[in-house]
């Protein structure tokens, strides 16, 4: 098992999950992190500190594509350890429908 970062962080991108993974598997995109699921130890912290609610356990039903999304990107983007300010509209985004399609973005973050 590990854990997966699904749409409801793109264009969110809190980072309070980066401050308390202890093993540092959080990667950055310019508009949304993931994990990396080789580097996840399972422990779970990182999900409750979600503000958008977009950690989940690839345990849950339908997260295959974003399991793969998660794998993928993290192989190319920066790895993040440090908690950054959200964007601006931030709190305007969450929730909203269908962002992969609308908003997602294959470059990389900043990173640490």
């Amino acid at each position: 098992m590990t854990y997966v970062v699904t749409d409801n962080c793109i264009r969110c991108k809190y980072m309070d999950c980066v401050e308390v993974c202890p093993v540092d598997c959080f990667y950055e995109g310019e508009n949304m992190l993931v994990i990396h699921p080789d580097e996840c130890i399972d422990c779970g912290v990182c999900e409750p500190e979600c503000p958008a609610e977009a950690i989940k356990p690839d345990t849950e039903p339908g997260l295959e594509s974003w399991l793969t999304l998660n794998a993928d990107y993290a192989k190319s983007w920066p790895n993040i350890t440090v908690k950054r300010d959200p964007p601006a509209d931030a709190k305007e985004m969450d929730g909203e429908e269908g962002k992969l399609e609308k908003y997602f973005s294959p470059n990389p973050g900043q990173g640490d």
